[in-house]
């Protein structure tokens, strides 16, 4: 399966329902399953995230696979702002969290049981089947 690495607290935010789209530099062709995997980096964190996500349920994860999705399209962030995907992707209505320039647009989240430690990489990479065939994952939101 594909996985992609990103940095807290979007992993966390992804899996809560509040993000919808992940924002990268470059396009890509690739839909389909998605591993979203929490990189170990702690660049983009404020003040109170890890303090929010204990209280709203655990601590923040890093260095680990935490959920699968479906990487449903690729879009320029300037066909959300236009409103031009109002229909195809109505999650992204609000345009919150959606900064482009490519915006990978994420479905059918579904959170990790029990995050699996995994080294991440650079760009799209690939996760071996099997090893994800054997995690649990949590009931759709």
């Amino acid at each position: 399966m594909k996985a992609v690495t990103i940095c807290q607290p979007y992993p966390r935010l992804i899996m809560i329902g509040v993000k919808h789209a992940e924002n990268r530099t470059w396009s890509t062709r690739y839909r389909g399953p998605l591993a979203i995997h929490a990189g170990k980096s702690r660049l983009y964190l404020v003040d109170d995230d890890e303090t929010e996500a204990i209280e709203s349920g655990g601590p923040l994860v890093f260095g680990a696979v935490v959920a699968l999705c479906t990487l449903a399209g690729c879009v320029h962030v300037s066909q959300i702002h236009c409103g031009m995907l109002d229909e195809q992707f109505p999650q992204l209505r609000d345009r919150a969290h959606c900064y482009g320039p490519f915006c990978w647009v994420l479905t059918d989240v579904r959170r990790l049981v029990t995050p699996l430690p995994w080294r991440g990489a650079q760009g799209l990479f690939d996760i071996p089947d099997d090893v994800l065939g054997a995690v649990d994952l949590e009931a759709p939101r």
